[in-house]
Formats: structure tokens, C-alpha cells, sequence
């Protein structure tokens, strides 16, 4: 990395040799210096000779392991599985390393990024400032919908203002003996045609009147009445056959009570019960607070069975913070990552308050899919919905671990504690190791802490995976429910693949940037030209089996000793 040009110099020559097989390593430069000022004093030329010795050691090494732990990490490889293979690999990686650094006082940190569709970094955000984690956050979900049942009971507390009915009725008919009333007539047409109508029935006396009630009946109904009666009479006529030829109109006095009758009727007020009754669902996006939830507080949502609540405590998986549906993502030194709108791919800037620069809780329990009807097809629009499918079972890996100083027993234990579940986001896992490795973002005071030996520190980034960018359009991920939020795509699936290929690569360059190496392992799995080129140079590695697998990492742990200058 000399040029004779640019430092004005010529004759240059290094000899280096070593005694101890590389170990050590001592060099000898000479070059001819060509002078400005010293000219005027006849001195043309300066020869210069420098002796300097480099020695091969661990120095100040930060080394943060982004790792795949997706589904397929269960696959099963030899007498275990690919994530047995890497936990057995990870072991050896940190015997290496330790092994190299024995007996000097080099400072090792490890830090894990584990990384399927989500990631788990709650705790450590919520350690470092809380305000970096919103106080609600906007989801796919369900709410209960209840309907007030009010229905009577047997217990009367009142009574309704009374309603009147009038009836009436004839009772104690009678009548005087039937009297001839005028001469005869020869047959029974005639003595009707001459028979005087009836007189029309006539008051006779005062009346009397009955007061009954109130009285209760089946119904519940409060009765009572007032009756009265007047005594009526009226003349009637007809005709009788008096002999075999004569026919006579005759009359009497007849008489009846007329009973008019008053009744008033209370209709019952009975008492009532009112419940609420659950009918079912509303699939929805909605809003839930979580001021307290991203506090790993227990919570509780109407999500359970009959709208019943349900309680949760936050496992620590987020959402992303806000970003841009766009098909292709690049990064330049000079402009950082385009669109700068993609604020996910931002390593450094901390939140502002605003929603947008925030991350969110992930609420798995509560998530849900809209479906058209039970078992169908996804509702295709915003449109809410009477069904849907849980979205509960979303992983979540364990949480991350930022730059540490760690003994065997707490690096093998981290080791142990790795499970595999979920679908591929690369890009999730390397934002997510360079944000914790990034000298100049919200963890850098711990990033750049000096180690007590004053030296420099050499950063790292192993990037393992054993799979391809597989994301999820009807899962929970830390972009929400992708078929719905469309926080990626434009149409909840198309070119999701792709565009998560591209937001891989600029942040990997976004990354090297800042002088990590990234250290790329494709295990079981080809290495793609996109996780090559997210590699640094002669940085990238494939393995097939558990065996190649820790090859690869030796080969790295080996690397992280290195030449370093001693004179």
C-alpha cells in the first residue's frame, strides 16, 4: 500500500524474513527521499532506512455473529441437526480465539444477532431508552363484538297507566203473560201486517252500581271495573192463532237489566335483566396501546374465547420502524442508503419521537389475518371481516446480545439456548448486527469503549445462514402482516423476495463502510452472488456439513489473530 508517487520518494525496497515460521515477522525498508527546502543547501537526496517487526497475535477483537435460526435450522445433519452443527461450531470458534489470546491482554467481545422473520431486541431497547419503543402500535388484529341482551323477569315493580274497555250485558229477562190486543184476523199475514211494532226498550228507575277489583290475573294484569245496571222495559206484540180460521195480535210487558261495564286494565312492569351477550368477530386493523406491554408488563386484550380477555407479556420481538415501498435499495458513501425514506435500513439515527423513527412491539397474540369466509381465500382490501386465522405462532428467536465481554460457561449457554423456527429475513439480521456494531449509532458508547490496554479494535460481523431469503406475505414479521400493512410490496406479495434481496445488499455495503468486516457462511445452502457480495473481500466461506461448518469458523477465528506491529 506504498506508492512511490504519491510520497515523492525512489529507490524503495523492503526485505522482510521471519526466524519462527511467521510468528514474528521483521522488515527492513530503505527508500531515497528527493527534498524542497534542504536543496538550497545542496542536499538533493535524503536515503532513508527503517526497520519495524510485526508479530502474529489476537488483538482487540469485537465479534458480532448475525445467525439464521429459521426452520430449516431443525434440518436434520448427521447424528443431530444443522443448529446442533452451529452450536458445536460456535463452541470451537471461542476456543480458538481464547486460546490465541492467553496470556495477553487483548480485549474479546462477543455479540449475537439471532435472526429468523423477527428479532428480538425489546430488552436491550427498552435498557437503553424506552421512548425508543412506541406507546401503541398499529396491527392486523380482531375485536369482540357484544350485543345488550335485556330480558324481563317474574318480579313485577310497577304498572303501566290504565287503559279503559267498555262492555255490556243483559241479564234478569222477563215479561207480563201474553194479553189480546185487538180483533181478529183470517189468516196469519194479515194479523202480522195489522201487529204494532215493538216499543223500543225505555229506562225504568234509577241504577245501581258494582265496584270490583283490583284484582291480579295470570298475566300479571292489575284489573278492576265498575258496573252499572238500569232496569229497562219495552211493549212487544205478535200474533197467535186463536181457531182454525182466526188469528189475534197480542202483547206484553217486558223487562231486563242492561248491565254497562267500565274496566281498567294496568298492564305489569316487570323487572329486567340486561346482559351482554358475545356474537362474534370484527377483523380489523386497529390501534392497542402499549406503553405498558413494551415495559414487559402483563397485559390483557379482548382476544380470547368469547371476547374474553386474553394476558400476554411481550417476548421482546419488534416491528420495524417506518420504511418505503420501493423495488431497488443501493448505498453510497456519499449519499448514505437510498431511499433515505427507509428508515428501517438506517443503522445510526436514534429515534426522534415521531411514530415513523420508532420501533414497535410485536403482539403476536393478537395478530391476526383476514379471511373472505371460514377456510377461504385473504380479504383483498382493507375491508373488515367477520373471519380470520391467528397469527400467534410467529417466531420469535431469543433475544439478542450486544458487544460483551463473555467467559466459556456464558458463551456456551448463549450457544444452548438458540432454537429454530420461522422464515429467512437477511436483511433483518444485518441490520440488526450493524446497529449493534456501529461505532457511530445508539449503542456506540459501549461499541467504542477503550479496553484497558489503549489499542485499537478490529470489528467483525459473521454472517451465518444455511437458506435463502424466504419472506412471509400471511405471517407476522417484524413488518407486520405483510399482506395487509404492505409495508414492503405494493400489493402485499409480489417481488417480496426481491426487494428483501436488495435491502440486504445495501445495508452489507452500508456495514463495510464503517470498517466491520463482514464475514459471510453459506451452510448447507449455495453462496449465492448476493451473500458473496455482501462479504468483505476473501471473507466468504460454503459448507455442506457440520464438518465444513466448523472449518469455516476456525478459518475466521484464526483470521481475527493477526500480524500487528510490535517496533
Amino acid at each position: 500500500n506504498f506508492d512511490e508517487a504519491d510520497q515523492g520518494v525512489t529507490n524503495t525496497s523492503f526485505v522482510a524474513s521471519s526466524s519462527d515460521n511467521g510468528d514474528t515477522v521483521e522488515g527492513v525498508a530503505n527508500a531515497t527521499v528527493n527534498t524542497v527546502i534542504m536543496r538550497l543547501f545542496n542536499f538533493d537526496e535524503i536515503d532513508l532506512s527503517v526497520n519495524c517487526t510485526a508479530s502474529m497475535s489476537v488483538g482487540n477483537s469485537d465479534v458480532m455473529m448475525v445467525l439464521d435460526v429459521t426452520g430449516s435450522m431443525n434440518t436434520a445433519l448427521g447424528t443431530g441437526t444443522r443448529l446442533t452443527a452451529l452450536q458445536g461450531a460456535m463452541r470451537d470458534f471461542y476456543d480458538t480465539v481464547d486460546g490465541a489470546a492467553a496470556g495477553s491482554n487483548a480485549r474479546i467481545r462477543y455479540g449475537f444477532v439471532p435472526y429468523s422473520q423477527g428479532v428480538n431486541v425489546g430488552q436491550m431497547l427498552v435498557d437503553l431508552d424506552p421512548s425508543y419503543v412506541a406507546d401503541e402500535i398499529e396491527m392486523q388484529t380482531k375485536e369482540p363484538i357484544f350485543e345488550e341482551i335485556v330480558t324481563e323477569t317474574d318480579e313485577i315493580i310497577g304498572y303501566h297507566p290504565p287503559t279503559s274497555s267498555t262492555s255490556q250485558s243483559i241479564d234478569n229477562e222477563d215479561a207480563d203473560d201474553w194479553t189480546f190486543f185487538n180483533g181478529s184476523h183470517r189468516n196469519n199475514n194479515l194479523c202480522q201486517n195489522n201487529r204494532p211494532d215493538d216499543t223500543n226498550w225505555v229506562n225504568s228507575g234509577s241504577t245501581t252500581t258494582t265496584t270490583s277489583g283490583p284484582t291480579i290475573n295470570t298475566q300479571g294484569q292489575r284489573i278492576s271495573s265498575v258496573s252499572t245496571v238500569q232496569r229497562q222495559t219495552r211493549t212487544e206484540h205478535n200474533c197467535t192463532r186463536v181457531d182454525r180460521r182466526d188469528h189475534w195480535v197480542i202483547r206484553r210487558e217486558a223487562r231486563r237489566d242492561l248491565i254497562s261495564t267500565v274496566t281498567q286494565t294496568e298492564e305489569p312492569i316487570f323487572a329486567t335483566t340486561t346482559a351482554t351477550v358475545f356474537q362474534g368477530w370484527k377483523h380489523l386493523q386497529r390501534k392497542w396501546p402499549t406503553d405498558r406491554y413494551k415495559l414487559f408488563e402483563t397485559i390483557s386484550t379482548p382476544t380470547n374465547t368469547n371476547g374474553t380477555d386474553e394476558f400476554a407479556t411481550w417476548n421482546g420481538c419488534i416491528e420495524e420502524r417506518a420504511t418505503v415501498t420501493q423495488a431497488n435499495y443501493s448505498y453510497s458513501n456519499l449519499f448514505g442508503i437510498d431511499p433515505s425514506g427507509a428508515l428501517d435500513l438506517d443503522i445510526d439515527s436514534a429515534p426522534t419521537g415521531d411514530d415513523a423513527t420508532q420501533w414497535k412491539t410485536s403482539m403476536p397474540h393478537a395478530a391476526y389475518i383476514r379471511l373472505q369466509s371460514a377456510g377461504s381465500n385473504f380479504v383483498t382490501s382493507a375491508d373488515e371481516s367477520e373471519f380470520g386465522f391467528p397469527l400467534d405462532g410467529a417466531a420469535c428467536p431469543v433475544a439478542a446480545q450486544g458487544l460483551q465481554e463473555m467467559e466459556e460457561d456464558e458463551f456456551d449457554a448463549y450457544a444452548a439456548s438458540l432454537q429454530g423456527a420461522g422464515n429467512t429475513y437477511h436483511d433483518l439480521g444485518m441490520i440488526w448486527g450493524a446497529r449493534l456494531s456501529s461505532p457511530d449509532g445508539i449503542w456506540q458508547d459501549n461499541v467504542n469503549a477503550s479496553p484497558e490496554n489503549g489499542g485499537d479494535v478490529a470489528r467483525h460481523i459473521i454472517f451465518m445462514s444455511d437458506g435463502a431469503m424466504q419472506p412471509t406475505f400471511s405471517g407476522l414479521s417484524a413488518y407486520g402482516t405483510e399482506w395487509h400493512d404492505r409495508r414492503i410490496t405494493d400489493n402485499g406479495f409480489s417481488d417480496a423476495r426481491e426487494r428483501h434481496i436488495s435491502r440486504f445488499r445495501a445495508i452489507c455495503d452500508a456495514t463495510k463502510a464503517k470498517g466491520i468486516r463482514v464475514w459471510v457462511i453459506a451452510f448447507g445452502t449455495p453462496l449465492t452472488g448476493d451473500l458473496e457480495a455482501c462479504a468483505s473481500d476473501d471473507s466468504a466461506f460454503t459448507a455442506a456439513n457440520a464438518a465444513q461448518l466448523n472449518e469455516s469458523f476456525q478459518e475466521i477465528a484464526k483470521d481475527v489473530g493477526e500480524l500487528r506491529i510490535t517496533q
